[in-house]
């Protein structure tokens, strides 16, 4: 998926890859969320409150600024608005932010495992994984939590919530969520098998990162 060049394309790809996460079981209903800019602007779309990821069209879409301010589309954002604002303030690398709810992610965090990344494609996309306390949907203290380990970390787990990853455009964005999703059925799997130790080998890991 190349990098859009129109707010147009945006919302285009935004919905294709809403429709991609439902249809993966990534997210249900009306959860989730997600946000685009073009690169260096101070606006972003994001989903509006109460829309399902897999029926989005342009009326389902806020135009606001990085200050907070909606300014054009839909009149009410998601109400994790926040959650990508703050994002986008702390990461002016980030173009694009994919908010959803993967079922193993939030599983394996909460019994208190780390996700381990076991293949090549978990360490170059996922690279690393930050984690946030649970704090309520919409609330200043996870918006602000998840910020904090986003400037360190391209996915976040929210404690028996979601995750967020972010990326430079869209596709990367959904890419990085996808081997999230992945590397956290292996950690389950490997659970299961009695394993709490296997992953990618760190020195291969930072001679990927070099």
């Amino acid at each position: 998926m190349k990098q859009a060049e129109t707010t147009d394309e945006l919302v285009a790809q935004l919905s294709e890859i809403g429709r991609m996460a439902v249809e993966r079981g990534l997210v249900l209903a009306s959860g989730g969320n997600l946000s685009a800019r073009l690169p260096g602007s101070d606006r972003f779309v994001v989903t509006g409150s109460g829309t399902w990821l897999d029926r989005l069209g342009a009326d389902d879409f806020s135009v606001m600024t990085t200050a907070g301010d909606v300014v054009g589309g839909n009149p009410s954002p998601s109400s994790e608005w926040k959650l990508h604002q703050r994002t986008y303030l702390v990461r002016g690398d980030v173009n694009a932010i994919v908010h959803i709810h993967p079922q193993h992610a939030v599983l394996v965090d909460a019994m208190g495992h780390p996700v381990r990344l076991l293949t090549l494609d978990h360490a170059a996309y996922v690279r690393s994984i930050g984690r946030t306390g649970y704090f309520p949907n919409g609330s200043d203290e996870l918006a602000d939590t998840a910020a904090a380990e986003a400037k360190a970390h391209d996915c976040v787990i929210m404690a028996h919530h979601g995750c967020s990853a972010v990326g430079p455009d869209v596709g990367m964005a959904f890419r990085r969520a996808l081997n999230l999703e992945e590397a956290a059925t292996a950690t389950y799997r490997m659970l299961l098998l009695g394993d709490s130790t296997t992953a990618f080998p760190e020195t291969a890991w930072r001679d990927l990162h070099a």
